[in-house]
């Protein structure tokens, strides 16, 4: 493992991947699950999170309660469609495009094709890669680590010029969030599950695994994204998501 990597370009446009729809059951939130997908102006193509494991798309209910995921919702809408090859299509692109995978943290709904590229880098906090699995869901641990070069993460970074990499443990241990600078959007926060959605701060990020850190690094990004004027796409907005620009379409 790896602990230094560096983007040759800048970025230049970032897409927006639908993986689905899920509803949670204590309180009918219906949220997307997102990917991203950012080109750089030296032809880098870099793929953030990859969904739900493709047995959703098959029988969700089966792949549920093989999981006990209805513990804590339901999948609305996981379809071929919403797997990540076939996002990788609405943009003209094949898994082989890739040049480096981000995995922003290793939860269920983030994780399920880690082994889609597997010539490209993985890059992933320390803190979770060392752990003996991924996180998955609940206990459950059924993925493996695949066989691929990682690039390990112990602090904020610049992953290129106008890429930063910033480490926001607390909804989950390696949690992982992304601010961009393109060229006619300007600054983008991407805060994955560090803010899942606005409310989430006023509620103080119940149920995170370590609450102080998840409010600390929320209240953190959020502050780099006003001095920035940045605009800010949430993990899983239930506001944001119908409205949010998606493949096949870009922010350029």
């Amino acid at each position: 493992m790896k602990n230094h990597v560096r983007l040759k370009g800048k970025p230049i446009r970032l897409a927006v991947l639908d993986y689905g729809l899920f509803q949670v059951h204590a309180n009918g939130r219906v949220i997307g699950i997102c990917g991203y997908v950012i080109q750089t102006d030296a032809d880098e193509t870099v793929l953030i999170d990859t969904g739900f494991p493709a047995k959703y798309a098959i029988d969700a209910q089966a792949a549920t309660d093989e999981d006990a995921l209805g513990s804590f919702g339901r999948v609305l809408s996981v379809t071929p469609d919403n797997m990540p090859a076939a996002q990788l299509a609405k943009l003209g692109l094949t898994p082989r495009d890739i040049t480096l995978m981000i995995q922003s943290h290793t939860h269920i709904d983030h994780v399920g094709h880690m082994d889609l590229c597997p010539h490209a880098p993985i890059l992933i906090a320390r803190a979770e890669r060392d752990l003996p699995k991924p996180m998955y869901w609940s206990g459950k641990q059924p993925l493996d680590w695949p066989d691929a070069e990682y690039i390990t993460v112990t602090q904020d970074f610049a992953l290129g010029d106008g890429f930063d990499v910033l480490l926001c443990p607390g909804h989950a241990p390696g949690q992982l969030a992304f601010m961009l600078e393109l060229p006619q959007t300007g600054a983008v926060l991407l805060t994955s599950d560090a803010i899942s959605r606005a409310s989430e701060v006023d509620e103080g990020f119940a149920g995170s695994w370590d609450v102080p850190l998840a409010i600390h690094h929320g209240a953190r990004i959020l502050e780099m994204a006003r001095a920035k004027d940045a605009m800010v796409i949430y993990g899983h907005s239930p506001e944001q998501w119908p409205t949010l620009r998606k493949a096949p379409d870009w922010f350029t």
